[in-house]
């Protein structure tokens, strides 16, 4: 597959991106805002589905905008940002071999590598594989403008992997024919070597009825540990064609090359202790590291008529190849320098139609969605003895995985007054995993696994004023083994794991948003969430993971989101998130019964507070602080990570200067300002106590934003 660099030429012919619809109102956490004494109407909820107003939705959502997203920060995981809403836990392993790992309510805190458990959109277009699988490759945190979270169970609108929602939207083309802006940064840590820097480019253009935009990027780091550097290279355009007044075509063109990922690997206790930014020395000498192409294209049509319908479709495919070199020894008694190595060739192709219709002609009438997406993936895996890193003869596995996924849904929601918003739904999945063994020398592993559900949602709104808005609801998710998962098994044989199966969870949740003051704002939620044949990684062999399903987990909690806005110019924020997650019952079979354990991965308390500022002559100061409690490394609780302590600040001071149609914006960002040692995040049930993750110390960054917008 070739390289990105050669669709950069492509890429170049685009001016992507349709022209957005009305303006919208950026908005912060789950609330109601008031203007001149009067609600006014904030935007839409997409992510649901069935699009509603932000004050109805009888769900916990939460909505960044652009000044969340981006100003004066690094871009350069989920964490900048996501952490501000209550209910996500974003722990950031500084790591770019595997992702960082995003909990929303205990979903997706198994993960040791990539996102599992939640389902991650952009633009509309499926980030997550069939199998539940989700990448963040093709997402450029420079380019994003808004992004939408659900939080809680909720198959009966995605489907399989659904334990919460994170839908991505790239900024919309400016309202003039043409726009350019030109962002670049770089900084350093304290290790020598330690640097970094990205540059990013966008263009909008406008004419006529196409309009789009093109964002080009490039991120390159040393990295502050040994053997952490990384590149990668991101394309993301699109075109949006005003067919008619009421018709809009779309095209969304996504390309990431990702040539080098170096995987550091955990630390134990000593080696985090004597030398936190070290490697991990079986890493180095079998070369442990990443690299991956993707590129995905989307085609949509949106069409309303008259009457107020609402009719979409969307196809798309993916292509990715992927070539990981990994520290785990190819058998026992294995050279020092002999790893395992995994080469993946991907395809993807994906359709997803649905139709919205009153059912009535009143305003307050019901309005009905319905629709069916559909997915394919295939995976050519083949996994070889690799020396250094680098591939021998000696092949492992080869095989041809397949997984399709189909899953039709209704959701209806309903107003039988004013005031009051009933919303209800249900989807059935049917997901089918194939495999062809192409390995024979050790037996014929051909298999056929099928996991079906049906899933469901109903909720309720009281819009009693502007100072409170309840809300409850109850919603089910369904979430199958990944393919990785289910063909990794202990005993080292070939096909899919017969005992793995899928975990269901059902959510209660009860909760409350809006604003009692102008300058105040609020969000409260309580869930209990309980998950049966929960799939959970056991114990590490021979350096690799393996899943198995742990009987059932109780995840309860509490979240709270305020905003306050005690003077001018000045903005605080706070979310707080409690998660008292427990195995309920867990027997394993070579120790004693795991029940009443905490499970690993996610802390129980976890604070952010934010300072955002708009001082004279354009000047603003932002600040974060995040506290995190002590974090559990293990399914039998013997190794705990220490809390943070008095949490860790992030600064940013930047200019958002004009000069008659340019705009300039220079910036200098200090992370881990106080230069805390600390425990960014864990590889659970790492074997020898191999857990730690260190974060990186003090860094430094400075950038600048220049931009030129021609007037409309």
């Amino acid at each position: 597959m070739r390289r990105l660099h050669v669709w950069l030429m492509v890429g170049l012919s685009l001016t992507a991106q349709v022209p957005a619809a009305t303006a919208q109102e950026p908005v912060r956490v789950d609330t109601v805002v008031r203007d001149t004494g009067q609600i006014r109407e904030l935007p839409e909820i997409t992510v649901t589905r069935a699009p509603e107003p932000l004050e109805r939705v009888p769900y916990a959502v939460g909505v960044l905008d652009r000044t969340e997203l981006q100003r004066g920060q690094q871009t350069l995981g989920v964490d900048e940002a996501l952490n501000n809403l209550p209910g996500v836990v974003v722990s950031n392993r500084y790591n770019f071999s595997l992702d960082q790992r995003i909990s929303i309510r205990g979903f997706g805190s198994r993960s040791n590598f990539g996102v599992r458990g939640l389902k991650i959109l952009l633009d509309g277009v499926p980030q997550t594989l069939p199998d539940g699988q989700s990448q963040l490759t093709n997402v450029d945190f420079a380019d994003i403008e808004r992004a939408e979270v659900l939080r809680g169970a909720s198959s009966s609108l995605y489907g399989n992997a659904s334990g919460g929602v994170i839908s991505f939207q790239t900024e919309r083309a400016a309202p003039g024919p043409f726009a350019q802006r030109v962002r670049l940064q770089g900084g350093s840590g304290e290790r020598e070597g330690d640097a970094y820097y990205k540059w990013q480019s966008w263009t909008s253009g406008r004419s006529g009825s196409i309009s789009g935009t093109l964002s080009l990027s490039q991120f390159k780091a040393d990295g502050f540990r040994q053997h952490s550097a990384a590149e990668f290279r991101q394309l993301n355009g699109g075109l949006d064609y005003a067919v008619s007044g009421s018709t809009i075509a779309t095209l969304r063109l996504s390309l990431a090359d990702n040539p080098r990922a170096q995987n550091p690997g955990a630390l134990t206790l000593t080696e985090f202790l004597t030398n936190p930014d070290s490697a991990a020395a079986n890493n180095i000498r079998r070369g442990a590291d990443k690299d991956a192409q993707q590129h995905q294209l989307a085609l949509g049509l949106r069409h309303f008529d008259d009457a107020g319908n609402e009719y979409e479709a969307t196809i798309f495919g993916l292509l990715r190849d992927l070539a990981n070199p990994l520290a785990a020894p190819p058998f026992d008694g294995a050279p020092l320098t002999a790893g395992t190595y995994v080469a993946i060739d991907r395809v993807v192709g994906g359709v997803r139609g649905s139709l919205s219709r009153r059912l009535g002609s009143g305003g307050l009438s019901p309005k009905l969605t319905t629709g069916v997406d559909l997915q394919r993936m295939r995976d050519d895996r083949e996994n070889f003895v690799s020396d250094a890193g680098a591939p021998t003869a000696a092949v492992l596995l080869d095989q041809r995985e397949k997984v399709t996924e189909l899953g039709p849904f209704a959701q209806l929601q309903w107003s039988p007054q004013e005031r009051w918003l009933l919303s209800g739904g249900l989807r059935y999945d049917w997901v089918r995993f194939d495999l062809d063994d192409r390995f024979l020398t050790d037996g014929d592993d051909d298999g056929a696994r099928t996991m079906a559900a049906l899933s469901g949602n109903a909720g309720v709104s009281w819009l009693v004023s502007q100072e409170l808005v309840p809300y409850l609801n109850i919603s089910t998710a369904f979430e199958t083994p990944t393919t990785t998962e289910l063909v990794n098994q202990p005993d080292g044989s070939g096909g899919l794991n017969p005992d793995l199966g899928p975990q269901r969870a059902v959510n209660y949740e009860v909760g409350a948003r809006g604003r009692p003051l102008p300058e105040f704002s609020y969000s409260v939620a309580l869930f209990l969430g309980r998950i049966t044949d929960a799939i959970v990684q056991g114990p590490e062999i021979g350096g690799r993971a393996f899943f198995r399903n742990a009987g059932k987990t109780h995840n309860d909690g509490a979240e709270v989101g305020v905003s306050v806005a005690p003077v001018p110019g000045l903005t605080l924020n706070g979310a707080y998130t409690y998660a008292r997650y427990r195995f309920a019952e867990y027997q394993v079979a070579d120790g004693p019964p795991l029940d009443g354990y905490r499970l690993p991965g996610v802390p129980e308390h976890f604070w952010r507070f934010g300072l955002r500022t708009a001082l004279p002559a354009a000047f603003y100061l932002d600040a974060d602080h995040t506290i995190s409690s002590s974090v559990l490394a293990d399914d039998a609780n013997t190794i705990w990570i220490p809390a943070w302590g008095a949490g860790v600040t992030n600064l940013r001071l930047g200019w958002d200067g004009q000069a008659g149609l340019m705009e300039i914006g220079p910036f200098l960002g200090v992370n881990n300002l106080w230069d805390r040692r600390y425990v960014g995040s864990v590889t659970l049930n790492g074997i020898g106590g191999r857990v730690y993750e260190p974060a990186p110390r003090r860094v430094i960054y400075v950038g600048a934003q220049l931009g030129y917008a021609a007037a409309p």
